[in-house]
């Protein structure tokens, strides 16, 4: 007898798996677009994304793209995994995209766990009307300036005049895009030179007065969009329902 909520537990499951390596693969493409603007190589396998060298703060040295690492000698291991990072000088960190690494004989500990979060695609739709009592009714665009960059990294917490990992390399990548979301402004298109001037200064204002952002990274022909860096200011708001794999990072004490 066929059970259909068997089936369809199943299949669930199956999506489930697929979200979760579909989120670690973007992720990891995120990882190497950040090295690669800062003059650094990282290496696609099947396992893993690694960097021979170490990667700028804050971002892993090798992001797992498999939960099914072998714990024995050889290619597709754990051992094999932190043979291509560099383990020897302070700092080295791995992205356990699939919680499932036990690197402490190797002398990792947990830093953080974390969960992927999945939505799935919807039609596009208009946006949604501002509610009047909104105190910030916000327009949100793409960053395409190095000078933007700074304002948004600001921002974000960077120090002043600081990027911080975010390189401007970064604006020329096709799959990456910066975005940050300002208080709407009006004009009425008249007025004297005084109020003209007025205008400028206000947009001026209105150019670094960003009020929240992200980051949103392309991947699959564009099919899939992950979402990192997303920070509001000066109150952060929670964020979506969790997919349900955790992940964690890890790093040596």
């Amino acid at each position: 007898m066929n059970d259909p909520g068997g089936a369809a537990a199943v299949a669930e499951m199956a999506d489930h798996a697929a979200w979760v390596r579909a989120a670690a693969r973007n992720n990891a493409e995120w990882c190497d677009a950040v090295c690669r603007a800062h003059g650094l190589r990282g290496d696609f396998g099947d396992d893993a994304w690694t960097s021979p060298h170490r990667t700028p703060p804050l971002y892993p040295d090798a992001v797992t793209l498999t939960g099914r690492l072998g714990t024995s000698a050889g290619a597709g291991t754990a051992a094999d995994l932190l043979a291509r990072i560099d383990t020897a000088s302070p700092g080295c960190s791995v992205k356990d995209s699939f919680a499932c690494l036990d690197l402490a004989p190797a002398g990792f500990e947990v830093l953080f766990e974390a969960q992927w979060i999945h939505r799935p695609a919807q039609a596009p739709a208009s946006a949604p009307a501002f509610p009047r009592c909104l105190a910030h009714p916000l327009e949100w665009d793409v960053i395409t300036e190095p000078g933007d960059l700074s304002a948004w990294a600001a921002a974000w917490g960077a120090e002043p005049g600081d990027c911080g990992p975010f390189r401007p390399e970064l604006l020329t990548d096709d799959a990456t895009h910066f975005l940050r979301a300002r208080p709407t402004t009006a004009t009425t298109g008249t007025g004297t030179a005084t109020a003209t001037a007025t205008a400028t200064a206000t947009a001026t204002a209105t150019a670094t007065n960003i009020l929240a952002g992200a980051i949103a990274i392309l991947s699959d022909g564009g099919e899939l969009i992950g979402l990192s860096n997303v920070f509001t200011a000066p109150k952060p708001r929670p964020s979506a329902s969790a997919l349900g794999t955790p992940g964690r990072a890890a790093s040596p004490p």
